[in-house]
């Protein structure tokens, strides 16, 4: 941070995926061409019914204002759907459009949320979220279009990256091969066909955390290649909820995003 010089980190931690980080150089080095549509989206069932009134712990906090604030499935998990966008795209929310439901009978917060997104630069985007979708699990993914090829990429499966183009057979990409690219060599721990994913995404987080400590406890500048989610990822985060639910409690009136 600017005025105390010390290191913040905020566990993003889908974005310490390797097939994430091979996601982002296929944008970057313009094998996707010029992006157009941007498709995000993290369905869970767990909240679907009324949970927290058994004192479940998880559920207690997720869905009290007093804790968990102004937002409960957008605030928890729409958040990393938002990042997981800016992160591989690069891309800056414009303006957005966002209708939150509240389908638990009780439930304090949203459950649910349909957010349609202007990006800077043109493209166009999609981000789903709800915590009500009956029978899935943790399933982000996310769905990239350009004007020469689609990536897709799927949480529950992390170590495949699928890659998609008009005019020949779609390729998929898998974690630990010599193709992948030097970044997420660097975050690659096993052999391909040993599977890493959500535990090792944390740890890769952890692993530049602790590179900048430590070049901040030398008195070294930071090493310009850190590769994790800061302060100004969180104060992002925390303006899309604001524009968020500002936007569906005004009856999902488009609303430009703020600059932060």
């Amino acid at each position: 941070m600017k005025k105390s010089k010390k290191v913040f980190v905020l566990t993003h931690n889908y974005t310490g995926n390797v097939m994430v980080k091979q996601a982002r150089e296929l944008v970057r080095n313009g094998t996707v061409g010029d992006i157009r549509k941007i498709v995000v989206e993290y369905p869970q069932g767990w909240l679907s019914t009324f949970l927290e009134a058994t004192d479940q712990k998880q559920a207690a906090w997720r869905t009290d204002p007093k804790r968990s604030g102004a937002a409960g499935c957008i605030g928890d998990i729409g958040t990393h759907a938002e990042n997981l966008a800016r992160y591989i795209t690069g891309l800056e929310i414009d303006s957005l459009c966002a209708d939150l439901t509240t389908f638990v009978k009780g439930r304090k917060l949203d459950d649910d949320g349909n957010i349609l997104v202007r990006f800077k630069g043109g493209a166009k985007g999609v981000l789903h979220c709800s915590q009500i979708s009956i029978g899935d699990e943790n399933m982000l993914n996310i769905r990239v279009y350009g004007t020469k090829a689609g990536l897709e990429w799927r949480q529950e499966f992390p170590n495949e990256l699928v890659v998609k183009y008009g005019d020949k057979p779609r390729e998929i990409w898998r974690r630990g091969n010599g193709y992948i690219c030097d970044q997420g060599k660097k975050f690659t721990r096993i052999p391909a066909g040993h599977p890493e994913g959500y535990l090792e995404a944390f740890a890769n987080i952890y692993l530049e955390a602790f590179r900048a400590i430590e070049a901040e406890l030398a008195g070294k500048p930071l090493p310009k290649d850190l590769d994790y989610p800061t302060i100004d990822d969180g104060v992002y985060g925390m303006a899309f909820i604001e524009t968020v639910v500002k936007s569906s409690k005004r009856g999902a009136k488009w609303l430009k995003f703020p600059k932060v």
